[in-house]
C-alpha cells in the first residue's frame, strides 16, 4: 500500500471542499463500522485531516511505525487507550499517537476529531 501523500496543490482549503473518504480498515485491520476521514491540507512534512466517527465504533488496536499523530477532539466523547493506558476524551482533549506505540478508540458519542499526522501518511487503504 503506497502510504504518502501527494502534497496539497494550494494553501489554502475552503471548507466543503476536501474530499471525504469512507474508511473500512486501518494499518490492515478491519473496522466494525466505517468512518470518514477528510484529509483537507497536505504539506511536505505534514498533513491536517477531520476524522467523523460514529457512536460505538471500537478501532482494532494497532500502531503506525512511519508518522506520529495527534489529535484533538472537537466534539462528542471518546475512550482513548494508548499504549494500554486509558483516558476518557471530550471536547478540547488532545492526545498523541507516538511511532509504534499501540493504541485504539471507542467512540461513545458521534465524534468529531481533528488530526495532524507527520509527516503525512495514510493509515488506510487508497480508494
Amino acid at each position: 500500500m503506497d502510504r504518502e501523500m501527494t502534497v496539497s496543490d494550494r494553501p489554502f482549503v475552503k471548507a466543503g471542499e476536501a474530499r471525504t473518504v469512507e474508511v473500512s480498515a486501518l494499518e490492515g485491520r478491519a473496522l466494525q463500522r466505517a468512518l470518514a476521514i477528510t484529509p483537507m491540507l497536505v504539506g511536505r512534512d505534514m498533513m491536517f485531516m477531520e476524522v467523523r466517527r460514529p457512536k460505538g465504533m471500537l478501532d482494532p488496536e494497532h500502531s503506525h511505525d512511519d508518522h506520529e499523530s495527534i489529535c484533538y477532539l472537537v466534539s462528542g466523547r471518546m475512550r482513548v487507550v494508548i499504549d494500554g493506558e486509558e483516558f476518557e476524551a471530550g471536547p478540547g482533549d488532545v492526545w498523541v499517537h507516538l511511532p509504534g506505540v499501540k493504541h485504539y478508540h471507542e467512540t461513545l458519542e458521534d465524534s468529531l476529531q481533528i488530526e495532524i499526522k507527520s509527516p503525512p501518511r495514510r493509515a488506510w487503504p487508497e480508494t
